[in-house]
């Protein structure tokens, strides 16, 4: 490493000389492919194979995209997941009540529950009604965060 006296601003500064390969690194498909298979074993993160392949983790995530959309070949008995499984929505209606009876009018009357989501968010349970601004609920969620951190 070079130390340069730079007179002009009156301090020392310092130049560090990287060395190594000049050109960038090609990967075959067959090399890509094993990369992207241990990225799909159980227990393993993208990073961990990145690192160990010195590779950028960004890339990795390309090739595994690339995998997913069939452009890339794995080895054999490596299986890609379709994608997520996600929980379906199922809206609640309210229920039609009979007419209350003499007995039951005696009894305070719980209030029909108003359609609304629940969002769980750094910790917190924000429940949203049907009618709420979406700039107001804006809002409260960005403050809810920024009280996380």
């Amino acid at each position: 490493m070079d130390v340069i006296n730079d007179d002009a601003k009156g301090g020392f500064r310092r130049i560090e000389v990287l060395t190594g390969p000049t050109r960038r690194r090609r990967w075959s498909a067959s090399e890509k492919g094993r990369i992207v298979a241990e990225t799909l074993q159980a227990g393993v993160t993208v990073t961990e194979v990145a690192r160990r392949w010195h590779v950028c983790a960004q890339q990795v995530w390309g090739w595994r995209r690339d995998a997913r959309a069939g452009n890339l070949s794995l080895p054999p008995d490596t299986a890609i997941a379709a994608g997520p499984d996600f929980v379906p929505i199922v809206a609640e209606h309210a229920a039609v009540t009979p007419a209350p009876s003499i007995k039951a009018a005696a009894k305070p009357a719980k209030a029909a529950a108003a359609p609304s989501i629940e969002i769980t968010l750094a910790g917190a349970v924000v429940r949203v009604a049907a009618d709420t601004d979406s700039a107001l609920l804006a809002e409260v969620l960005r403050a809810v965060r920024a009280s996380a951190t």
